[in-house]
């Protein structure tokens, strides 16, 4: 009976003695969670705009942009930028930093553009912030769980960034064919001639959202760049009112837009 009891101490020991090593071999289970993703991600979303020294309101939030790399570049949809600045009256890109109705304003410069897929890379001439890592997007599937974080109408609500949840619901082309030559306009022409795969979250962007990082909820890695207009306009042109259905722009095209610049990923 004695020798049972200790062997029954020992499988006990041992159990425990597992328990402490899945520990130590996972630490970061706190970080394997949709909070503890979405603190992550918060300290590297940043609105998106430009600053206007003469204007009132001096600053234009029209989206949103999430850290990468060195801490300093930043990615967001080229729709989002200006198209001419008005450079007379200091008007400049600008990256908005902090939460609240004070942010701080970081200067920035535009150094990749892919209008063909909407991306846009800036980088920021006096700052550096955490950075998000950028994860797979090739192999998504659709049913993936992902999260969103960005600034929904934000130059109204301010800096106070809002996640959404859902799931990839399609993996779907950029344009569909249209049912009559009539409905046919350039813009939808040249879509359709470039046209490639992109996400469509059954989770609801706003004005705003646009440039947001599409993230998987355990990692915190970036899988896709939330695209709240470019595409919509595209793929919903025949609608008379936009449905609610939010698109994406898969993450490997930013990269491949990165890697085609030079513009390492270090220390990811």
């Amino acid at each position: 009976m004695k020798t049972k009891g200790r062997c029954a101490k020992t499988r006990s020991i041992g159990v425990a003695g597992v328990a402490t090593l899945l520990l130590l071999v996972y630490p970061a289970a706190r970080a394997d969670t949709l909070a503890g993703s979405i603190k992550q991600v918060k300290s590297s979303v940043v609105a998106v705009g430009t600053y206007h020294p003469t204007r009132t309101p001096r600053a234009k939030l029209t989206g949103t942009g999430f850290v990468i790399g060195d801490g300093r570049h930043v990615i967001t949809n080229a729709h989002v930028l200006p198209d001419v600045l008005d450079g007379k009256n200091k008007e400049r890109i600008a990256v908005f930093a902090g939460q609240g109705s004070k942010p701080e304003v970081i200067t920035a410069e535009t150094v990749a553009l892919d209008r063909n897929y909407d991306i846009a890379v800036l980088k920021m001439r006096r700052r550096k912030l955490p950075a998000l890592r950028l994860g797979r997007s090739r192999g998504v599937e659709e049913g993936r769980r992902v999260a969103f974080t960005g600034f929904p109408i934000g130059s109204v609500l301010g800096l106070y960034p809002v996640t959404h949840t859902g799931i990839v619901s399609a993996i779907t082309p950029i344009a569909v064919p249209v049912p009559a030559a009539r409905q046919l306009n350039p813009k939808l022409i040249r879509r359709m001639r470039s046209s490639y795969k992109v996400f469509q979250l059954d989770a609801t962007a706003y004005p705003g959202n646009s440039g947001s990082p599409v993230f998987d909820p355990a990692t915190a890695e970036v899988i896709g760049i939330v695209n709240k207009v470019f595409v919509q306009g595209t793929k919903e042109a025949l609608l008379e009112n936009p449905s609610g259905i939010t698109y994406a722009i898969p993450i490997h095209y930013a990269k491949d837009l990165l890697k085609k610049k030079g513009i390492t990923l270090a220390p990811e």
